[in-house]
């Protein structure tokens, strides 16, 4: 297993998220890989957690990264934060992104989860990805 593309691999899906044309007309610039300080407003995208698992074998080590990217919104109802959550999606699944260090050798949406946040009116929407990794 390898952990050294993590790194590489969040960058580029920050970089993708952040150049995409349908995902900056629903959020603008809220693109973020750190949760913003202070009270939040609007509708944004949090780069959140990661598991990594060795998917290595004989050649290389290559490693599975279960990444999730978070939508939050204070925007009535579902349907923004669903229009961003849809941006995301069609932006990362299947991307050909290119890592700093490695290879991508592929990246899949697996999963979402849409639920109102207490206290407040706030929607969230958690997407889950899987990419796998190689170190050529």
């Amino acid at each position: 297993m390898s952990y050294a593309m993590a790194g590489a691999l969040q960058e580029a899906v920050y970089a993708r998220l952040k150049a995409d044309a349908a995902l900056r007309a629903v959020v603008g610039d809220a693109v973020h890989d750190a949760r913003p300080a202070g009270a939040l407003s609007g509708t944004f995208v949090l780069i959140g957690e990661e598991r990594v698992r060795e998917a290595g074998d004989m050649l290389s080590a290559g490693a599975r990264h279960d990444l999730t990217i978070s939508v939050e919104s204070d925007v009535a109802g579902f349907a923004t934060a669903k229009a961003a959550a849809a941006a995301v999606s069609d932006a990362l699944t299947g991307a050909a992104l290119t890592l700093g260090r490695g290879r991508l050798v592929g990246l899949w949406f697996r999963q979402a989860r849409a639920r109102r946040l207490s206290p407040g009116d706030r929607r969230r929407i958690d997407l889950r990805f899987r990419a796998r990794t190689d170190d050529e």
